[in-house]
């Protein structure tokens, strides 16, 4: 988990922040 965070981290959005937190995380979606 911790490393997928931190290598999306870069690209995103500041208003998406909540989707890396534990609670909102899941499998990275496209779209």
């Amino acid at each position: 988990y911790l490393k997928d965070v931190l290598t999306r981290l870069p690209t995103q959005p500041a208003s998406r922040i909540g989707e890396l937190l534990p609670h909102g995380w899941g499998a990275p979606t496209k779209g």
